[in-house]
């Protein structure tokens, strides 16, 4: 009897975007006009790149960096929370799927002592280049028309289940917890006895009742959270049963 939780990052196990939160680090704490105006959707990746070009060339150093990031706050109750699967990870396989990157959240997890949680990240690979600027790559190519170009966290999961599976290791449950519009893709993949956890008021619970209103629901069932002690709480019953 095994659970696998597979989290978003950004807004779910921290309360920010840690993509914005980097521009503290930018000359007067915000980016240029033009450059902020350049995102286009689908393409979050690229425009980070020219965020990272951009703050490298005004000297932003790794170190200056990884000071600001670290500063970044869990959501509520989410230190409990991982307190508790670290406590009982004999029963949970825990993944991270994220579209922030991997230096990002490598810092953050290390500094609050959270990286041995989790089991494996799957985010857009990052690493400082030998002049000192941060540089991002695309995690994966996909044919997804419904996912960011970069990530379909539905393939991820798949993926990641398939090469489980080989090794012999099957989950009673999959619970999934995020918030974004790119986390539906992987929720829509899930079976009855699963569960998907949407943030309470952010789009993926706001995507999700759009579809059950629609009449064509989510095949799992869903528990909205606001606090990850309701994550928690939902844990405990888990594997009381």
């Amino acid at each position: 009897m095994k659970f696998l939780l597979v989290f978003d990052f950004d807004h779910t196990i921290v309360d920010e975007n840690s993509d914005t939160w980097v521009v503290k680090c930018a000359p007067e704490k915000k980016l240029p006009n033009g450059l902020r105006n350049s995102y286009q959707p689908g393409h979050w990746t690229e425009y980070m790149g020219r965020v990272f070009v951009y703050l490298g060339d005004n000297g932003v150093k790794e170190d200056e960096m990884k000071r600001t990031m670290t500063t970044i706050p869990f959501t509520a109750g989410m230190v409990d929370l991982l307190g508790f699967i670290r406590e009982n990870k004999e029963l949970f396989d825990c993944i991270i799927v994220s579209d922030s990157n991997t230096v990002f959240i490598d810092w953050i997890l290390k500094a609050a002592d959270f990286h041995k949680v989790f089991d494996e990240v799957f985010t857009n690979p990052a690493s400082f280049s030998s002049t000192g600027y941060l540089t991002v790559q695309n995690f994966h190519a996909h044919r997804c028309a419904k996912c960011p170009k970069n990530l379909c966290k539905r393939k991820v999961l798949e993926e990641f289940l398939d090469r489980q599976s080989e090794q012999g290791v099957s989950y009673t449950q999959i619970v999934y917890i995020g918030d974004g519009g790119n986390d539906l893709c992987p929720v829509m993949f899930l079976k009855k006895d699963d569960i998907a956890m949407p943030r309470q008021g952010y789009t993926l619970e706001k995507k999700i009742s759009q579809l059950a209103r629609d009449l064509s629901p989510v095949g799992c069932s869903v528990l909205v959270w606001s606090s990850a002690v309701d994550i928690m709480s939902y844990l405990k019953l888990l594997i009381k049963e």
